[in-house]
């Protein structure tokens, strides 16, 4: 870092000095620089316990993942290498000066940065950014930084990672666990202590039930306490997709049960996915008095505590943390500065996916969350399952796929939450959660012309309510279902070995000539579950399930 290379602007190095290279730093240094703007940009983490580095722009990244364990390694670092490569071609092209070093604020606008040689000097700027992101976290048991890995270490293993532990269920955990479990890798997830929190529990139990079927155990009520190395070492094999390989001895993992009993079991890799903290620990905020637990305090500007210090990102507390929203609020912030100006990022109603077996997309209010804020009476929850049309000629499950709009009732049926489970959830969600945006209604829904043979239609055209299944309940003793179109059918997953067919046809017709439909043939007979661990999922009366409405409508198929 020679200091020739730092001309002097004004009475500042810089007009604005990010420190973090992840997506919103890098959104607002690349749209400062659009401005005209002097900036420059750090971005040196420490490696992982395991060795791990991260390159530039972040933890997002997306691939087709297939073939052997060796060239998928190989094909993800070629990948994040060249993403890495490309962001800062880009940061170049717009201007932005970049520099692999760390950041330490340790003076109002003055920043001591330290490159990877140790050489230390110091730059100072008009304003700091501050997005420095997040890192995962560990338990602080013994074992768990020398024999466990994180989400940043996974696609690093030099093997494949064979048995695996995955702890904890946040929406990280299930998706390694989910991507590992179609690689053929036996998985076991322990939440800590239920999976997603956060999100709406009725979907992450649909979620639950679709990777047991799909092969994924789930170990709940067990605390890890310790990890250490078992005695017997694993076998050598070539191929993870018919056996499982693992380099050197097992890990042997001690619970402890929710009786108060110890258990323990042995693993070939424990994946750690207990949350993730905010990397704000030595950069300097206590110096200059920026109020900071772990989190950044921060008001609706997305400035500090400090007028010329901002944050966004996951640094931010109390804020959703997704790679999109940290490029919409860096982008935003730098218009605020050197634009001129006003809008704010909207941090309510932020649509986020989970990326497991089977996509989750959510934007606005779970259910227990509505219930919460205006009360069960005032929420009305329309939903229904819906068949894609990738799925009908593989002939997979009608009864996988599931939507769900939450409504205020007494705000026109105003849309406070959407749910989409299925292929491709996220891009089904996008476009409504722009209408969401500008207060969509379940009229303006229903008024929507669906895109057909497309899944999103399904939103269109819901007309079952979770009261209208808990009435049918109520009735025959047994959940029955309509469908968008006011045919009635039992999911096949909910379904009691023991059903009646002759009391199931007569409570259909029954609610059929009331609503003026027609009734479906017999439900099928209910599917058979494999012989482990899995278990089917019956609904209790507080969760009452909807019928498979097909993106197609039946006169079509």
């Amino acid at each position: 870092m020679d200091s020739q290379t730092v001309p002097s602007l004004g009475s500042y190095d810089y007009d604005l000095l990010v420190i973090g290279g992840g997506s919103g730093g890098l959104a607002v240094a690349k749209e400062a620089a659009a401005r005209m703007k002097k900036v420059l940009i750090l971005d040196l983490e420490a490696p992982t316990p395991r060795g791990t580095e991260r390159e530039l722009g972040g933890s997002s990244v997306n691939l087709d993942m297939q073939h052997s364990w060796s060239e998928l390694v190989e094909a993800v670092q070629e990948q994040v290498k060249s993403r890495s490569l490309e962001l800062k071609r880009e940061l170049e092209s717009c201007g932005v000066l970049y520099l692999n070093a760390a950041g330490e604020i340790v003076a109002p606008h003055t920043v001591q940065v330290t490159g990877i040689n140790g050489i230390k000097r110091q730059l100072t700027a008009e304003t700091l950014v501050i997005a420095t992101g997040d890192r995962p976290q560990y338990l602080g048991v013994p074992g768990d930084r020398q024999y466990c890995i994180t989400s940043e270490d996974l696609l690093s293993l030099p093997h494949p990672p064979g048995r695996t532990l995955v702890v904890g269920g946040s929406a990280e955990g299930l998706e390694c666990a989910g991507f590992l479990s179609g690689l053929g890798q036996p998985v076991t997830v322990t939440p800590q202590p239920h999976i997603l929190p956060g999100f709406d529990q009725k979907m992450a139990q649909k979620i639950e039930n679709h990777m047991l079927v799909a092969g994924v155990d789930f170990l709940y009520h067990c605390s890890l306490t310790k990890v250490e190395q078992a005695g017997a070492c694993c076998e050598d094999v070539l191929s993870v997709t018919t056996q499982q390989l693992s380099r050197g001895r097992r890990l042997r993992v001690t619970f402890v049960c929710k009786d108060g009993q110890t258990k323990q079991e042995d693993f070939d890799t424990v994946l750690l996915c207990v949350g993730r903290k905010a990397c704000t620990g030595d950069i300097g905020l206590q110096c200059v008095g920026v109020q900071c637990s772990q989190e950044i305090l921060v008001n609706e500007q997305d400035q500090t505590s400090v007028d010329h210090i901002y944050a966004i990102g996951s640094v931010q507390h109390g804020r959703p943390h997704t790679t999109g929203l940290s490029v919409h609020s860096g982008t935003l912030l730098a218009r605020r500065l050197y634009a001129g100006d006003s809008i704010l990022c909207d941090y309510t109603n932020v649509p986020t996916v989970v990326l497991t077996p089977v996509e989750y997309a959510a934007c606005g209010l779970s259910e227990e969350k509505a219930n919460l804020t205006f009360g069960e009476a005032s929420i009305e929850v329309y939903h229904s399952y819906y068949w894609p049309m990738e799925w009908t000629l593989p002939g997979r499950n009608k009864n996988s796929c599931y939507v769900k709009v939450i409504c205020h009732i007494p705000d026109q049926e105003r849309v406070v939450g959407l749910h989409a489970m299925g292929p491709n959830a996220g891009d089904i969600l996008q476009g409504f959660v722009a209408a969401m945006k500008y207060g969509l209604t379940k009229r303006q829904l229903d008024a929507t012309v669906g895109l057909h043979p497309g899944s999103a239609q399904v939103f269109t055209s819901l007309t079952q309510t979770q009261r209208m299944s808990e009435a049918l309940m109520r009735t025959s003793g047994r959940a029955h279902f309509l469908g968008a179109e006011g045919s009635a059918i039992v999911p096949s997953n909910a379904l009691h070995p023991s059903f009646n067919p002759v009391v199931v046809r007569s409570v259909l017709d029954a609610f059929s000539s009331l609503t003026g439909g027609q009734s479906s043939s017999v439900p099928p007979e209910p599917r058979s579950f494999p012989d482990k661990k899995t278990r089917p999922f019956t609904p209790s009366q507080s969760e009452q399930q909807p019928p498979a409405s097909p993106s197609r409508h039946e006169t079509d198929s």
